[in-house]
């Protein structure tokens, strides 16, 4: 983001909306109003909805800063006018909204209209939703509308048949708080997105619909959604009845997901006595640790990668020299190593000692690997 170019005003308003946000907001591209002073006043946000995005641009003026901007929402949302019925048709800046008596000067002001903004535009989504003509769609919305933070929203099209989408939010646990020192900014959580297409009698046995879990990206240092296997979408069901029978599943395997960090960390720090304090190492997830070792005179670093499921799976291992580089001046490193003895039933010393005596022998293959690479370079 080119902030420099950016009036001070519209910047300060900008950069609190990114870092404050609740919701991870990001801005797609910035722009000029005009083509004399080059000023950047206008700009695309990306907005989570829905469990996809939406876009609107924020239309400042560079000439008149202490002015409210402008949102521009999508061409598909024409019928959008989240502050029509608050006061006369056309003004933007009736009573009791975030436009009132707007002052550019405080910064926190952008980041309340577009949260404002988006929980309008939430309402203006469900009551497309429940005008549709279809009674399983009714019977569905009326045993989860009470659910807290549940979106949905309608999409049809001239290509595309109409379906309603849900996103259900899963679980009341704080998956934050379960994390020892986790860094995540914000809250971790997990959703059912729910697809239903639209019809207009009610089946005896309707199809399932589409389900598809999604989490926050920053999850999977924790727990793999895609490795989740959803439950079965019995005959004659509905969500109220599904979601329970999802989130115990889902809560069984988080905790166990938090319980195998302490298991990493008991490993790496086994790994201590053959081959030293680590380098480096992740002190949250314990995922990754990297160590300093030596044969003779060659010094190299070993790469651990452990992964989630460990210790089923085996951790990955790499070795980079100290000494040798590649024609980019880059270290030279080994493929992955995955073909040393392992055992998920071995006690931790074990492990540990087979794959010291795996790397003992591999290191001297990964030396003699170093010298050809610097003799092909000449």
């Amino acid at each position: 983001m080119a902030i420099d170019t950016v009036p001070p005003l519209f910047a300060a308003q900008l950069n609190y909306l990114v870092t404050h946000s609740p919701i991870p907001m990001k801005v797609e591209q910035m722009w000029s109003g005009s083509k004399y002073h080059g000023l950047f006043d206008r700009f695309t946000l990306v907005i989570p909805f829905c469990l996809d995005y939406i876009k609107w641009d924020v239309i400042y003026n560079a000439q008149y800063p202490l002015a409210a901007p402008d949102i521009i929402f999508g061409p598909e949302d024409e019928s959008f006018r989240p502050f029509h019925a608050a006061g006369e048709e056309g003004d933007l800046k009736s009573p009791k909204n975030s436009l009132s008596d707007w002052n550019t000067k405080d910064h926190t002001r952008l980041l309340s209209l577009i949260l404002e903004l988006r929980d309008l535009y939430m309402a203006y989504q469900r009551k497309r939703v429940g005008e549709v003509d279809d009674d399983r769609l009714k019977f569905e919305i009326s045993t989860v509308i009470s659910k807290k933070g549940i979106e949905m929203s309608m999409s049809s099209g001239a290509e595309k048949p109409e379906e309603v989408k849900f996103a259900v939010p899963l679980l009341e646990m704080d998956i934050n708080k379960m994390v020892t020192g986790c860094t995540w900014r914000h809250q971790q959580k997990i959703f059912l997105q729910v697809i239903f297409p639209v019809g207009r009698k009610y089946s005896s046995a309707p199809t399932a619909p589409r389900l598809k879990l999604v989490a926050s990206s920053e999850l999977k240092a924790l727990f793999s959604i895609e490795d989740f296997r959803l439950p079965p979408w019995l005959e004659g069901m509905c969500m109220a009845e599904y979601l329970p029978t999802l989130e115990e599943m889902l809560e069984s395997q988080i905790a166990d997901a938090v319980s195998l960090i302490d298991i990493r960390r008991k490993f790496i720090v086994a790994l201590a006595p053959l081959f030293g304090r680590p380098v480096e190492a992740d002190p949250v997830f314990c995922r990754k640790a990297t160590f300093l070792a030596s044969s003779g005179v060659f010094t190299f670093l070993v790469h651990f990668s452990l992964p989630l499921q460990f210790p089923k799976l085996q951790p990955v291992l790499m070795l980079q020299s100290s000494q040798h580089f590649n024609s980019h001046s880059a270290p030279i490193k080994s493929p992955l190593l995955t073909n040393f003895p392992w055992s998920p039933r071995w006690e931790t010393s074990e492990m540990v000692e087979r794959m010291f005596d795996f790397l003992a022998e591999e290191c001297l293959n990964f030396k003699k690997y170093c010298n050809e690479s610097l003799l092909q370079q000449r």
